[in-house]
C-alpha cells in the first residue's frame, strides 16, 4: 500500500471519527428537540412499515378479488379505505413532528454556538483580537456556525429510520429469503459511492468556508475604508479585490456543487435499481407460484422503505464534511486559552486614584495571517520577528488628583502605556497598580468604574447621542447633560436636529471629528471615574475649546493622564513625563523640561510649527 493510500485512508477514517463526535455533541446540546423529532421519526417509521402490510392486504384480500368477482361490498370498501387513511395519518404526524424537532434542534444549536463564540470573544483579550482580521470572526461566528449545524436537519430521520431498517429488513427475509438477498446488494455499492464522496467532499468544504472569511473579511475592510477609497479614487482596485475572492469562492461552491449533483443522483438512483431488479425476479416468481401479486407488493414496499433509510443516511453523510469543517473552526475559537483574568480586591476609595508602574515592558505579538479555518492547524500561530514594536521599561508614578501629560516622540510607547493603564492588555514584566493594588487583582466592575479610557479614534454606534453617552447606563438627564457641559459638547448637542435624542449615524458619520471626540469624552466623564486616561482624545478639537475642557477636568476630583503633543494640554499638567524608545528619559514640568531636556525641547517645537501648518 502507497503513502498516498495510508494518508488516505486516515484522513477519511479521521472525518467519521470527527463526524461521529459531531453528532455526539450535536445531541448533548439540543436533547429536548431532537427527542422530539426522534419519537415522531418512529412514528413515521411504524406508520410506514404498518402501511405496507395494509397495502398488501388490500391487495390480496380486497382488489384482487373485486377485480374476479366484478365487486366489492361497500363495507369492505370503507373500512379498507378507513385503514389506509388512519395509517396515513399517523404518518403525516409522524413527519410533522420529525421535521418540527430537526429544525428546532438546528436553529438551537445555531443560537447555542453563537453565543459561546460570542461569549469567547469577549472573553479573548484585545492583542488576541488584533491577530485577527474582523471578517474571519464574523464568518466564525455566523457561516461556521451555521455549517456545523447542518447536520441536525437529517439526524433525527436518520437515527428513526434504523428502526425501520432493522424491522423491514427481518419483514423483507421472512416474505422472501432470495429477493432479499437481490435488493440487499445496493448497500454496498452505496457505501463506494459514499466513501469516494467523503474523500472529495472533506477538502472541498474546508477550503469553501476559508474563502467564505477571506470574502467577509475583505468586504468589511472594505466597508470600513470606504471614505479612503474613494477619496483616493481606489473604488476599481477594491472591486477587483474583492472580485477575485468571490471568484475564487464561486469556482469553490461549483465545484462542491459537481460533487452534491454526482453524489445525489447516484444516492437516489441505486435504491431505485434495486426496486427494479427486485420487480423483475419477483414477477418471474409470481409467474412460477412461489409468490402472490400482493406478497411481491409487499415486498417492494417494503424494500422502498429500505431504500428511503438509504437515501436519508446519504444526506447525512452528504452533510457531514461541511458540518465537521464548521466545527473545527467554531472550536478553534472555543478552545483559545487566552483569557483576561480577574482579582477579587475591592478597594473603598473616594477621590482621584493613585497609580504606579513599576518596570513594565510590553511588545506586541507579531500578527498572523493564519485563517480562522485552523481545521489542520492551531489558530493561535504568531510568528517572532527580532524587531517588535512596545515598550521596553517604564517606571512611574501619578499622585491622586494630579494631570500627567506623557510626551514623548511617534512610536516611542506612550498610547501602549496608556492602553496597559487601563488594562486592555497586560504587561509582559512589571506592574501596574491603582491604590496600592494590582490591576490583575482588582474585581472587574472596580476596575471598569475607577478607569476610564478615551481613544483618539473615537466609536460612535448607530444610535443617538444620548444612549452613545450612557450606553445603557442609569444616567438621568442632569447626568447626562453635565458629562456634556464638561466635555464642551452640550452647545452643538443642543443644536442637533433632535437634540440628544438625534441619530448619529454609522460610527457617528455625521459628526466632525471633534464633536465625537467630545461625545466620547462625555461618555467616560459621566461615569466619574477616579482615573481618567487621555490618548491624545482632544487632537480634533480646536485649542481654545480643548483648553475649556481641561479647566473643566480640574474641577473634578479626578486624577487624569494625557497622552498629548499640543503645549496647550501639555503646560496646563502638573508633571510630564518624556519617553523615548519606550522608556522615561525625563520627568517634571513643561518649563523644566524644556529648559533642561533638548530632545523633549525639540520635540515640542515640532509640534508647535505642525500645528501652525
Amino acid at each position: 500500500m502507497s503513502s498516498i493510500d495510508t494518508i488516505a485512508r486516515r484522513n477519511e477514517r479521521a472525518v467519521f471519527g470527527r463526524g461521529r463526535a459531531l453528532i455526539a455533541r450535536q445531541l448533548r446540546r439540543a436533547p429536548r428537540q431532537f427527542a422530539l423529532g426522534g419519537i415522531a421519526t418512529l412514528l413515521f417509521a411504524a406508520m410506514t412499515v404498518v402501511s405496507s402490510l395494509v397495502i398488501g392486504w388490500v391487495t390480496d384480500g380486497v382488489l384482487i378479488p373485486a377485480v374476479e368477482a366484478g365487486e366489492v361490498a361497500s363495507a369492505t370498501l370503507a373500512g379498507a379505505g378507513a385503514l389506509v387513511l388512519g395509517v396515513a395519518t399517523l404518518r403525516g404526524i409522524g413527519i410533522t413532528g420529525r421535521r418540527l424537532g430537526a429544525y428546532a434542534a438546528q436553529y438551537r444549536l445555531q443560537a447555542r454556538d453563537r453565543i459561546d463564540v460570542t461569549n469567547r470573544y469577549l472573553e479573548l483579550p484585545i492583542e488576541w483580537h488584533r491577530r485577527h482580521p474582523t471578517g474571519q470572526l464574523l464568518s466564525n461566528v455566523n457561516e461556521d456556525v451555521e455549517a456545523a449545524s447542518f447536520v441536525a436537519a437529517p439526524l433525527p430521520m436518520a437515527f428513526g429510520v434504523l428502526v425501520m431498517l432493522l424491522i423491514t429488513a427481518v419483514l423483507l427475509v421472512i416474505t422472501d429469503p432470495f429477493l432479499a438477498l437481490i435488493g440487499f446488494a445496493v448497500g454496498p455499492a452505496i457505501m463506494v459511492v459514499n466513501v469516494f464522496y467523503q474523500r472529495r467532499m472533506r477538502a472541498v468544504a474546508a477550503s469553501a468556508q476559508r474563502l467564505r472569511a477571506q470574502v467577509a473579511e475583505i468586504a468589511h475592510e472594505s466597508f470600513d475604508a470606504a471614505l479612503v477609497v474613494k477619496t483616493l479614487g481606489r473604488e476599481d482596485i477594491e472591486v477587483g479585490r474583492f472580485g477575485a475572492s468571490s471568484d475564487a469562492l464561486r469556482d469553490r461552491m461549483v465545484e462542491v456543487g459537481r460533487l452534491r449533483a454526482v453524489f445525489d443522483p447516484l444516492m437516489e438512483a441505486l435504491p431505485n435499481i434495486g426496486i427494479l431488479a427486485v420487480l423483475a425476479v419477483g414477477a418471474w416468481r409470481v409467474d412460477a407460484g412461489i409468490l402472490t401479486v400482493g406478497t411481491l407488493i409487499t415486498f417492494a414496499y417494503l424494500f422502498r422503505l429500505v431504500a428511503l433509510p438509504m437515501r436519508v443516511f446519504g444526506w447525512l453523510l452528504g452533510e457531514l464534511p461541511r458540518s465537521v469543517v464548521g466545527l473545527e473552526r467554531v472550536e478553534s475559537v472555543l478552545h483559545q486559552r487566552g483569557r483576561v483574568a480577574y482579582g477579587r480586591v475591592q478597594p473603598v476609595h473616594a477621590g482621584g486614584a493613585s497609580a504606579a508602574a513599576t518596570g513594565v515592558g510590553y511588545l506586541y505579538p507579531e500578527t498572523s495571517r493564519a485563517d480562522l479555518s485552523y481545521a489542520d492547524a492551531a489558530v493561535d500561530q504568531t510568528e517572532e520577528s527580532d524587531e517588535r514594536r512596545g515598550i521596553e521599561s517604564i517606571t512611574l508614578g501619578v499622585q491622586p488628583g494630579k494631570t500627567v501629560a506623557l510626551v514623548g516622540p511617534t512610536g516611542s510607547g506612550k498610547s501602549t502605556f496608556a492602553h496597559l493603564l487601563a488594562r486592555l492588555f497586560d504587561p509582559d514584566r512589571g506592574q501596574i497598580s491603582l491604590d496600592g493594588h494590582g490591576l490583575i487583582d482588582l474585581d472587574r466592575d472596580i476596575l471598569a468604574g475607577s478607569v476610564s479610557l478615551v481613544f483618539q479614534e473615537t466609536f460612535l454606534f448607530d444610535d443617538t447621542v444620548y444612549n452613545n453617552i450612557t450606553l445603557g447606563g442609569d444616567y438621568d438627564e442632569v447626568a447626562v447633560t453635565d458629562a456634556a457641559r464638561l466635555a464642551q459638547a452640550h452647545e452643538f448637542i443642543a443644536d442637533l436636529p433632535e437634540g440628544y435624542h438625534t441619530l448619529v449615524g454609522e460610527r457617528g458619520a455625521s459628526l466632525s471629528g471633534g464633536q465625537r471626540q467630545r461625545i466620547a469624552l462625555a461618555r467616560a466623564l459621566i461615569r466619574r471615574p477616579r482615573l481618567l486616561v487621555l490618548d491624545d482624545a482632544t487632537s480634533s478639537v480646536d485649542p481654545a475649546v480643548e483648553g475649556l475642557i481641561l479647566a473643566g477636568l480640574e474641577t473634578l476630583d479626578t486624577t487624569v493622564v494625557i497622552v498629548a503633543h499640543r503645549r496647550s494640554s501639555i503646560v496646563p499638567a502638573d508633571e510630564v513625563i518624556f519617553i523615548e524608545g519606550g522608556r522615561v528619559t525625563g520627568r517634571g514640568t513643561h518649563a523644566e523640561l524644556y529648559r533642561s531636556l533638548p530632545a523633549y525641547g525639540a520635540l515640542i517645537d515640532a509640534y508647535e510649527r505642525q500645528e501652525a501648518v
